[in-house]
C-alpha cells in the first residue's frame, strides 16, 4: 500500500512541476510523505519557494483528495497526510501470510558469504559475514529473487596443505566428542609449531601445494578428506545460527574444469598483462599502485586466479552477483572489481563490513587463540537459559532449553546485524540478551505477547480499522515493510530492517499500553484483535527475514 501511495504521489508531484526528482521523502512527526521540490524550482523560476509551493499544492490537492491523501504546505514544504482509507488497507493487507513479500521476479542473483577457510572452526569474525549474508539472502528472495547462497571453498591453499601435512605425520588423534572444524584446528596448530620449529618443512608443504595444482589424485584425496572433515563442524555451527548455503563449491574445480586455465589466457592477451612465467596485471588506471598477482613464476596458480573463474562462472549463469567480503579483503576485493571490468564480464556488487570483536581480545587461528563461535553461541545460550528460567520458571526444562536456543540464536544475530556494516563493533552479550533493550528478545517478547492476546481472544471478525493516535502510528509503521525489503534489495545495508524490526516492536508496545485490547467490547476490540494480528504477522515476517525465530512463548 505504501507503495502504490508513493508513486501516486509521485506522478501527481512529476505532472504538476516537469522535475523528475520530486524531492519526496519521508515526512517526520507532521506528515507521511513530504516534498521539497519547491525549493529546486525558485532558484529555477526565481520565485518565492512557499508561493510555489502553494501552486503546486492547488494543482494536485483535488485528485489526491479522492484517494484519501490531504495535501497541506507549511513555507515551502508540501505535506502529505494518508486518510483513514490508507491505514484500513493497510491493516487487511498486513494480516495475510508472506506479508511484506515483493512480487517475482524473473532474475537470479548468486550471494557468496562466508567462505572461511577450512582450516579450524568458525570464529565471532566469520560469523558477522555470515549474519549479514544470510539476511541478505532472505531479504532478496523476499524481494521476489530466485536466490542462491554460496560458500566458496578454499580447497588448495598453503593453510590445507599444512593441515594435510599435520593429519599425515603428527599422528594426532581424534578426542571423543571433538567436533570435525576443531579438530582440523588442533592439528593446524600444531603443524605451525612444527613449521616454525623446523622451517626446512616449508619445502614439503611446496611440494604438496605444487602436487595440489597438478591433480595428483592422492593429494587431492587428502586435501579433501580434512576439508570435507572441517566443512562438517562449520555446517554444525552455521545451523546453530539459523544460517545455511544452497551450495558449497570448491575452489580446486575451477582448476579442473579447465576455467581458470581459459580465464588466464584471456588475462595474457590484455595490454595491462605482465607475463615472464608469472603473471600479473598493472591496474593503475584503476587508481592502484600495485599489481594484481594471478600465477607464480614456476605456473602455479595463486588464489585470486582461481577467485576470478569463479566469478565468471557466476556472472554467466546469474543476472546479479553478490560477495559479502571483510574490510580486510577491500583490495583484493575492488582489484578483482576492475579485473572483471577489464574483461567485459559482470561486475560483482561487494558488501564490505568492518570487525565484530569481544573484550577478550585476539581471535587469531594460527596463534591458537581464537573465540570460536561455538564457544559464543554456548556461552549466550546459557544465559539465555537462566534469563528464561527468571521469568518462566513454571515451564519444563526442555521447553526452557528450546526458547534459550532460540533467544541466543536471535539475540547474535540481532546485535551483529543492528550495527551497519562500516562500522565496527564489540559484542555485548549482557546487552543482546536485555529484553528491555534494542535487542532481538525484546522484538521476540513483543511478538509473543502479541501471540499471547490473540490465543486468549480465540475466534473474531477480522475488521480493518485504525482509530486513536497509537493505532494509526502502528498500522502506518505496518505499512512500511515492504518498502523496507525493497530498499534494503537495492541498498544492501541490511541493518535497516533491524532498526524497521525495533521500531516496530516499540510502535506496538505503546499501542497495547494505551489501548486495551481483551478489555475492549464489540466492534472496538475485534479491530484492535486485527491491529493485533496485523502487528503479530508483521513482526514474524521481519523476524524470519533477520533469521530470527518468531517464538510464541517467552
Amino acid at each position: 500500500m505504501f507503495f502504490e501511495t508513493y508513486e501516486r504521489i509521485e506522478s501527481a508531484l512529476i505532472e504538476a512541476t516537469g522535475e523528475e526528482d520530486v524531492m519526496l521523502t519521508y515526512g517526520g512527526d507532521h506528515a507521511d510523505l513530504a516534498s521539497t521540490v519547491a525549493f529546486a524550482l525558485a532558484k529555477k523560476r526565481r520565485e518565492n519557494p512557499a508561493k510555489i509551493a502553494g501552486d503546486i499544492t492547488s494543482e494536485i490537492s483535488g485528485s489526491l483528495s479522492k484517494a484519501g491523501i490531504e495535501v497541506k504546505t507549511t513555507g515551502p514544504y508540501i505535506n502529505f497526510i494518508f486518510g483513514p482509507e490508507y491505514t484500513e488497507s493497510v491493516i487487511a493487507r498486513a494480516v495475510l501470510d508472506g506479508y511484506g513479500s515483493l512480487p517475482v521476479k524473473n532474475k537470479r542473483i548468486s550471494i557468496e558469504h562466508t567462505s572461511a577457510n577450512p582450516n579450524g572452526p568458525l570464529h565471532v569474525g566469520h560469523i558477522r559475514n555470515t549474519v549479514i549474508g544470510d539476511t541478505l539472502t532472505r531479504v532478496l528472495k523476499k524481494a521476489g529473487y530466485r536466490v542462491e547462497a554460496e560458500y566458496y571453498v578454499n580447497d588448495m591453499g598453503r593453510q590445507i596443505a599444512i593441515v594435510s601435512w599435520g593429519f599425515e605425520t603428527l599422528g594426532i588423534e581424534r578426542e571423543e566428542g571433538e567436533k570435525g572444524d576443531h579438530y582440523v584446528a588442533r592439528v593446524y596448530v600444531a603443524a605451525n609449531r612444527s613449521i616454525e620449529a623446523k622451517p626446512e618443512i616449508k619445502g614439503e608443504i611446496n611440494h604438496r601445494m605444487a602436487l595440489i595444482e597438478q591433480g595428483d589424485p592422492e593429494t587431492v584425496r587428502k586435501f579433501r578428506e580434512a576439508v570435507l572433515l572441517c566443512l562438517d563442524g562449520m555446517k554444525e555451527t552455521l545451523l546453530k545460527m539459523n544460517a545455511k548455503h544452497d551450495r558449497f563449491i570448491f575452489e580446486s574445480d575451477f582448476v579442473k574444469n579447465g576455467l581458470m586455465l581459459n580465464v588466464l589466457h584471456r588475462l595474457e592477451a590484455l595490454p595491462e598483462a605482465k607475463s615472464d612465467g608469472s603473471l600479473s596485471l598493472d591496474l593503475s588506471e584503476f587508481g592502484f599502485e600495485k599489481e594484481y598477482f594471478l600465477r607464480r613464476s614456476d605456473g602455479t596458480s595463486v588464489y585470486a586466479a582461481r577467485d576470478l573463474a569463479f566469478h565468471e562462472w557466476k556472472g554467466d549463469n546469474f543476472d546479479r552477483v553478490i560477495d559479502v567480503l571483510g574490510a580486510d579483503h577491500k583490495l583484493i576485493g575492488t582489484q578483482l572489481q576492475a579485473t572483471m571490468k577489464l574483461l567485459g564480464d559482470r561486475v560483482p556488487d561487494i558488501v564490505f563490513f568492518e570487525f565484530v570483536s569481544l573484550p577478550e581480545g585476539s581471535m587469531s587461528t594460527r596463534a591458537g587463540k581464537f573465540i570460536s563461535a561455538d564457544e559464543l553461541i554456548d556461552k549466550v545460550r546459557e544465559q539465555a537459559f537462566e534469563e528464561v528460567t527468571v521469568r518462566r520458571p513454571e515451564l519444563p526444562e526442555g521447553e526452557r532449553w528450546d526458547i534459550a536456543r532460540s533467544v541466543a540464536a536471535g539475540a547474535i544475530r540481532y546485535d551483529i546485524i543492528r550495527v551497519s556494516q562500516e562500522k565496527s563493533t564489540v559484542f555485548n552479550w549482557t546487552e543482546a540478551l536485555d529484553f528491555e533493550k534494542q535487542s532481538a528478545p525484546y522484538i521476540q517478547y513483543a511478538h509473543a505477547r502479541a501471540c499471547s492476546i490473540l490465543d486468549k481472544a480465540g475466534d473474531f471478525e477480522i475488521i480493518a480499522k485504525a482509530e486513536s493516535e497509537q493505532e494509526i502510528a502502528l498500522a502506518k509503521h505496518i505499512a512500511l515493510f515492504p518498502k523496507v525489503i525493497d530498499e534494503i534489495s537495492k541498498e544492501l545495508r541490511p541493518h535497516i530492517l533491524a532498526i524497521y524490526a525495533r521500531e516496530l516492536a516499540d510502535q506496538f508496545n505503546t499501542f497495547y499500553r494505551f489501548n486495551p485490547v481483551l478489555k475492549a467490547e464489540g466492534e472496538l476490540r475485534n479491530s484492535r484483535l486485527t491491529l493485533v494480528k496485523a502487528a503479530q504477522n508483521t513482526l514474524k515476517e521481519a523476524l524470519e527475514t533477520l533469521g530470527i525465530d518468531a517464538v510464541r512463548s517467552m
